[in-house]
C-alpha cells in the first residue's frame, strides 16, 4: 500500500496537468528503507512527448547522487499518461528497474475532473505488475 501526503499527491497531479499534452515525470524521495515519500522532485521528460517519457539523464544522475548523499531513495517514480488510463504500458514495465519503488501513474486524458482512477500506484518487479491501494493523508 502507498501512503502519500496530500501535498505530494497534489504536486504530482499539478505537474502532470501542467506538462499536458506531454507526459510529465519525476520522483518522490524518502529516507532509505522507510517507504515514506517526503521530498517531491519534478523532473524533465527528455522526450517531450505525449506518448513516452524518459528522465533527463543528466538530471537523473544529479538527483540520484543527491539522494545518495542524503541517505534517500526513490520511494515513488511517477509519470502521466495523456490519452490512456493510468496503467503501466509494456514500455513502462520494461523500464521499471527500482524494485522497492511505487510506480505512480496519473491520467490527464480527462482534464475536467479528477477521479480515483486517474491516480494509481503499482509495484513492478521482474516484469510483474501489481496494483496497490493508495491512501492520501
Amino acid at each position: 500500500m502507498l501512503t502519500v501526503p496530500q501535498e505530494i499527491y497534489d504536486a504530482i497531479v499539478a505537474h502532470a496537468r501542467k506538462d499536458h499534452p506531454d507526459e510529465a515525470c519525476g520522483i518522490v524521495a524518502g529516507p532509505e528503507g522507510s517507504d515514506r515519500p517526503e521530498r517531491f522532485v519534478p523532473m524533465t521528460n527528455a522526450e517531450r512527448s505525449p506518448t513516452f517519457y524518459r528522465l533527463d539523464p543528466d538530471e537523473q544522475f544529479k538527483v540520484w547522487k543527491e539522494m545518495g548523499n542524503r541517505d534517500e531513495e526513490a520511494v515513488i517514480i511517477y509519470h502521466s499518461h495523456t490519452s490512456t488510463e493510468a496503467h503501466p504500458s509494456r514500455t513502462d514495465i520494461t523500464y521499471a528497474n527500482e524494485p522497492n519503488a511505487h510506480y505512480v501513474l496519473v491520467s490527464t486524458r480527462d482534464t475536467d475532473k479528477l477521479g480515483d482512477f486517474q491516480f494509481r500506484s503499482f509495484r513492478i518487479v521482474d516484469g510483474e505488475v501489481a496494483e496497490e491501494p493508495v491512501t492520501v493523508v
